[in-house]
């Protein structure tokens, strides 16, 4: 399997890897065990803001999140030089800014994961966890951090 054929088919293009925007690294890594600082929705390079239950619908919230696992995966490539180098997705940790009524923050985030088995096959099936907040850096709708196992 080619993670980077699968990309091409579904027609992404990675991006380059964002500076950070505070002080923090975009990555760090211990042993195999890779960790991506969250990235938040963004695109066409804005911030793709919003309140899920109030200014986003759920379908609108699951292409952020898609967008979100795209840059993260960009930072994954430019952290490990090379996909193929990922033994496993391990975990997402997604955030949603939502209202306090809206209760679909798993199906935000599942845009992320689905994208993720789609490019990895077997190796992008993940824990997760999928939380509502009431407010993101910026006012994204979406921010989401990612473990990765290493060869």
């Amino acid at each position: 399997m080619s993670i980077y054929t699968n990309l091409q088919n579904l027609g992404i293009t990675l991006p380059q890897a964002s500076a950070p925007a505070a002080a923090y690294l975009p990555f760090v890594q211990t042993g195999k065990l890779l960790f991506l600082s969250g990235h938040i929705s963004k695109k066409d390079g804005q911030v793709l803001a919003g309140q899920l239950g109030r200014d986003l619908t759920t379908a609108q919230g699951q292409a952020a999140a898609r967008l979100v696992a795209v840059d993260l995966m960009g930072t994954l490539h430019a952290a490990c030089g090379d996909l193929h180098r990922v033994r496993r997705i391990v975990k997402l940790l997604g955030l949603v800014n939502s209202t306090p009524v809206f209760t679909e923050q798993h199906l935000v985030i599942n845009g992320a994961s689905e994208l993720l088995g789609q490019a990895f096959g077997d190796l992008g099936r993940h824990a997760r966890s999928a939380f509502g907040v009431a407010q993101l850096p910026m006012g994204a709708a979406v921010e989401i951090e990612l473990i990765a196992e290493l060869d």
